[in-house]
């Protein structure tokens, strides 16, 4: 089962068939949405809305523990998400899509942990590895099928995720592209790990709608057009999505899962033991 949590405009629920809704709850709250089941081609999906359907959530107030727990718990294997991003890079141009690999934290008010010690469900402190953050073989279904559509599409690619909801300034913006970042955005973290911690495959489609606010000559990042952006190359992350997770669907996935699930368990510290 796929779990998918779309970002900013990128959350359409009519890519599923035979679509339910589902409120849940979870020892974290609620999650930001409703979950919504459906089908593609026959792979079982549930898809939540990351900012909430009309978009009301910020992003330091996306309880992220809530939704990845909630998809969890409908036995998502996986979590295929989509985020809009602002480029750092000359070559990574407003349109393209970035399936990252690594991400580099400056977030600052967010809870990064499902193991906090004050929900009975889970015991212990977790101090999991994040040396590879994503699925190296989702992402690569993720790469190929993007390569097979013809589309613009970066093999990799550090996410910078910063806590927003402002933009960057251009001295930040200039500060981040030294330090290797290649795209920036305001979600990544912490939801990629605690994906790990539950075990669940992640990856994530990057789409460029600016270039921050580093480079001259260049109008600085806007909402307007970040959603203008948006808006058309929003099909772009879908049709990845549409063609990959049937693709997902056949592979044989037994040995990914039970690494991540090992890698949780081994890293667990529990004075109860």
């Amino acid at each position: 089962k796929i779990g998918i949590i779309g970002g900013t405009g990128l959350d359409d629920p009519d890519i599923l068939e035979g679509r339910t809704e589902k409120y849940v709850d979870t020892p974290y709250g609620k999650p930001s949405d409703a979950l919504i089941l459906g089908k593609i081609k026959n792979v079982d999906c549930v898809l939540l809305a990351r900012h909430g359907r009309h978009h009301t959530i910020m992003p330091s107030n996306v309880n992220y523990r809530a939704n990845i727990w909630a998809l969890k718990e409908e036995n998502c294997s996986h979590v295929l998400v989509t985020t809009a991003c602002g480029s750092l890079r000359e070559e990574i141009q407003p349109g393209d899509l970035v399936i990252i690999d690594q991400f580099i934290d400056r977030t600052t008010k967010r809870h990064c942990t499902l193991y906090d010690g004050q929900h009975s469900t889970l015991s212990g402190v977790c101090h999991i590895p994040m040396a590879e953050p994503f699925c190296t073989k989702t992402r690569e279904v993720l790469i190929d099928t993007a390569r097979k559509l013809g589309l613009q599409c970066h093999s990799k690619g550090t996410m910078i995720t910063i806590e927003g909801p402002r933009f960057s300034s251009r001295a930040e913006s200039c500060v981040f592209r030294s330090w290797g970042a290649d795209v920036i955005n305001m979600t990544t973290v912490p939801e990629v790990v605690l994906a790990k911690e539950a075990g669940m495959s992640y990856a994530s489609i990057a789409m460029a709608t600016d270039y921050d606010c580093w480079k001259e000559h260049e109008e600085a990042v806007s909402v307007d057009k970040v959603l203008k952006t948006l808006k058309g190359n929003a099909n772009k992350a879908t049709s990845i999505l549409l063609t990959a997770i049937p693709q997902i669907g056949s592979m044989e996935w037994t040995d990914t899962l039970h690494t991540l699930k090992v890698s949780t368990q081994m890293r667990l510290m529990n004075t109860r033991d």
